[in-house]
């Protein structure tokens, strides 16, 4: 690209400042120093104006550009070449352009018909005369208050306008013109007419309804949605009638034959799709659903998966539950108990305990072995004291009666 030339003469321009910068030029507002006249000074990048046949082709289209006179297109002064620079000097229209009006957003659905309807009737006089102008996008559109109580519209930038042939491109096979809102044939070269600008304003009218151009991201994935993907819905994206979705993709159908004869009957299908809705207020955004929630009133008791019933008297195994932790530490110490030792009385029965219940149980025995032993004795004595025929006399006796020895009968 060319370095600043603000404060500096081009020919019998003198350059104020900079408008705006492109791909491929700058757009200075200048004075015409010969008429004192304020004009629109676009200069075309080095890297353009080295391409022999782009210069051909510029200075051929700016001359029979110059020659048409419609109410919206911008008028053409001036082009030539100084210092081996191409310029066009164009008249400075006081006002933005519709790609500064959609950049925070969407603007309203009759404030978009009424725009796109003057673009789209210059475009249509522009191909009665042959020409496409094939950069056709939001900062090529200038909208103006100040000449007339509505707003006013002027298509610009003629720099690639050409009479119907193939896609534009240099000869070193470079794409001349913006892909955001080029149709499928004029990126692959071939070749055009009418319904290629047409495309481009269905572009253009699905920008101003929803904020954002039909296909995003980079300059690659954005050239392959035009050649091979659905734009999406605009009612996907902002709250508008259904049937505007059939008219936008029919203008932007891959194949020219399958849209619109004409831009006029695009911007007619599109206010009869919108109807009502074609108000003065932006169209709202599309809602996006919220995550799944809580819902509210009286919800089914889910039951857990059948087990079978334990029988009576079943005790569940025994589980080991985990160990309790501990407090997390405060300021103040905590004091633990200390283990005890082994053998305490803590954890430990006392043998002197069981010593006494078996002494005490041996004594036990040990006096009924006696008594026994006595009653057997006794028995014994008395049977044989006792001869036949004789009674026998019992007393009483003590302890002391015992006899000292037993008789053996002999």
């Amino acid at each position: 690209m060319s370095e600043d030339l603000t404060g500096k003469r081009l020919g019998h321009y003198k350059i104020d400042g900079v408008l705006g910068r492109g791909g491929m030029s700058v757009m200075y507002r200048a004075t015409d120093v010969r008429l004192g006249r304020k004009v629109a000074l676009k200069v075309m990048g080095e890297h353009i104006t080295g391409d022999a046949e782009f210069r051909e082709r510029f200075v051929d289209e700016a001359r029979n550009t110059s020659a048409i006179d419609h109410a919206n297109i911008v008028p053409l002064y001036d082009f030539g070449e100084v210092d081996g620079m191409l310029y066009i000097a164009m008249r400075l229209v006081d006002g933005s352009d519709l790609a500064s009006l959609i950049k925070d957003g969407p603007i309203s659905p009759k404030r978009t018909l009424e725009l796109l309807a003057q673009i789209a009737e210059a475009l249509d006089m522009l191909h009665e005369r042959g020409l496409v102008h094939l950069d056709l996008k939001p900062a090529n559109v200038l909208v103006t208050s100040r000449e007339s109580a509505h707003e006013h519209v002027y298509l610009a930038d003629f720099g690639l306008t050409r009479r119907g042939a193939t896609g534009h491109r240099t000869a070193s096979g470079d794409f001349l013109g913006s892909p955001t809102y080029a149709a499928p044939e004029h990126l692959r070269g071939e070749p055009v007419d009418g319904r290629t600008d047409q495309y481009a304003l269905a572009c253009m009218l699905f920008a101003c309804l929803t904020g954002r151009p039909p296909f995003q991201g980079q300059v690659q994935d954005v050239i392959q949605g035009h050649l091979a993907a659905e734009p999406p819905p605009a009612t996907s994206l902002v709250v508008l009638p259904g049937t505007i979705d059939e008219v936008l993709r029919r203008g932007m159908a891959k194949k020219a034959d399958q849209r619109y004869s004409n831009c006029q009957d695009l911007v007619s299908a599109a206010r009869v799709a919108l109807g009502q809705a074609a108000g003065d207020a932006p169209p709202q955004p599309r809602p996006v659903a919220p995550p799944p929630g809580p819902v509210s009133g009286p919800q089914p008791v889910q039951h857990p998966p059948s087990q079978p019933i334990p029988a009576q008297g079943y005790r569940p195994p025994f589980q080991q539950q985990p160990p309790r932790p501990l407090p997390p530490p405060g300021n103040d110490p905590v004091r633990l108990r200390p283990p005890m030792p082994a053998g305490s009385t803590s954890f430990a029965t006392t043998s002197g305990g069981s010593a006494k219940w078996i002494v005490t149980g041996l004594v036990g025995v040990a006096l009924v072995l006696i008594v026994v032993v006595f009653v057997v004795m006794a028995n014994m004595g008395s049977s044989g004291s006792t001869t036949p025929g004789t009674s026998t006399t019992t007393s009483s006796y003590n302890s002391n009666d015992l006899p000292t020895t037993v008789p053996t009968g002999d």
